[in-house]
């Protein structure tokens, strides 16, 4: 991740979803540093997670992404996720 912005609420980001960079806004994780994890939400950084943490909600999408091609007990929409 990069940050670019010094005013709080105006302050971005570069993160790193899988290889594909975006850009999210860092209004409400105003402590959010280069090397951090977050959740993103429609362009938001909502939440800062430590790398235990991050690795567990990696599993997760995994796992909902093996349901998803599977086709058992898969949730609706779950599936691959789009960049």
């Amino acid at each position: 991740m990069s940050v670019s912005g010094e005013d709080p609420l105006l302050r971005t980001g570069k993160v790193d979803f899988g290889g594909i960079l975006k850009e999210a806004s860092l209004a409400y994780v105003p402590e959010a540093q280069v090397g951090d994890y977050v959740i993103v939400h429609v362009g938001f950084a909502i939440s800062r997670l430590d790398e235990a943490d991050a690795r567990q909600v990696f599993e997760y999408l995994r796992e909902m992404q093996e349901l998803g091609e599977v086709g058992e007990g898969a949730p609706a929409g779950a599936g691959k996720p789009e960049g």
